[in-house]
């Protein structure tokens, strides 16, 4: 466990997350540039219109690089979140006031006090112990604390629900970029219409492969990012639940002395 502070969304740094979404931009360029475009056109000299199964034809176009490079930055603001909550782990089931003795009444002055200054005062869970004893400082009611353990575990529900805003719209982002090659391939297709109907069917068909081929990848990568999606927020939801379940545990303990 680091000693650093923390806030309740769990999200990286702007500069770290800025730097992490154009590299992710320059390598999937330097990937399609120098590897899957150059075998998707090998595929279609080579093969013609029967190329447009092969995995190299399917994945060559912008649509799918721009929805690639997203696919890696959502992992990265995930992964990140995921190494966050397992490496404060431990601070959402601890017991910050464990040095006291809990058969002597508790000096609420020098426990706030303590719990202030530590490394870990920004962490949700400190913040919950914090709140709850000045809660009880200012009215010395066991039960007007246990409200503020209550309000203090909603309020960082509400926050890592809302650290997830920028996930949530990147997953919805990707199949509405999908959508939008399949509205330039169809387009494609009917600028090409007279040559069809001339007799060659060649350009039509590989336009129309755009179409198909980028909503494809597109919902196919969407399936991937909210199978982890699911995978965060049940962490979210347990870290939640450890930290509420924490203060009833230890804390409340040593207020009833």
């Amino acid at each position: 466990m680091s000693n650093r502070t923390s806030n309740a969304t769990m999200n990286p740094p702007l500069w770290l997350s800025a730097l992490v979404l154009l590299g992710c931009f320059t390598l999937m360029q330097v990937l399609f540039a120098g590897w899957i475009t150059p075998k998707a056109e090998a595929v279609l000299m080579a093969q013609g219109s029967q190329s447009l199964s092969s995995v190299w034809v399917i994945l060559k176009d912008m649509e799918q690089q721009i929805c690639f490079s997203l696919l890696f930055y959502c992992l990265f603001l995930m992964g990140y979140k995921l190494w966050r909550l397992l490496d404060e782990e431990a601070i959402y089931t601890c017991d910050f006031l464990a040095d006291y003795d809990k058969s002597k009444p508790l000096d609420i002055d020098i426990a706030l006090h303590e719990l202030e200054s530590s490394t870990f005062r920004e962490n949700p869970a400190m913040l919950t112990w914090i709140n709850c004893i000045r809660r009880y400082k200012n009215t010395r009611n066991v039960q007007h604390a246990a409200s503020a353990i209550a309000s203090s575990v909603d309020s960082l529900a509400a926050q890592l629900e809302s650290g997830n805003n920028m996930i949530r719209y990147i997953i919805w982002a990707i199949p509405s970029i999908g959508f939008v090659g399949t509205v330039r391939g169809i387009g494609q297709a009917l600028a090409q219409a007279d040559k069809a109907l001339a007799g060659d069917i060649s350009g039509m068909t590989a336009s129309l492969g755009v179409a198909f081929n980028s909503t494809l990848v597109a919902l196919f990568i969407s399936l991937i990012l909210m199978y982890f999606m699911h995978l965060l927020n049940s962490r979210q939801d347990s870290m939640v639940l450890k930290t509420q379940e924490s203060c009833e545990r230890h804390l409340l303990a040593h207020l009833h002395q």
